[in-house]
């Protein structure tokens, strides 16, 4: 490798998040009596991964 070789990026583009994946940052509220069995599926393993997170800290 030459000494200019060094300088290129070899990867000079920047990702992009297509727009139909943006959200927009709100946080939603949650009923627990409209909740059915995916949504309380959903909420036992965001507890599990919080716990998981927790205990690597």
């Amino acid at each position: 490798m030459g000494r200019d070789e060094h300088n290129k990026a070899k990867n000079s583009f920047l990702a992009q998040t297509p727009k139909r994946q943006l959200t927009d940052g709100k946080d939603v509220e949650f009923a627990e009596e409209f909740a059915d069995h995916a949504d309380k599926e959903a909420q036992a393993r965001s507890r599990v991964a919080d716990k998981r997170a927790k205990k690597k800290e």
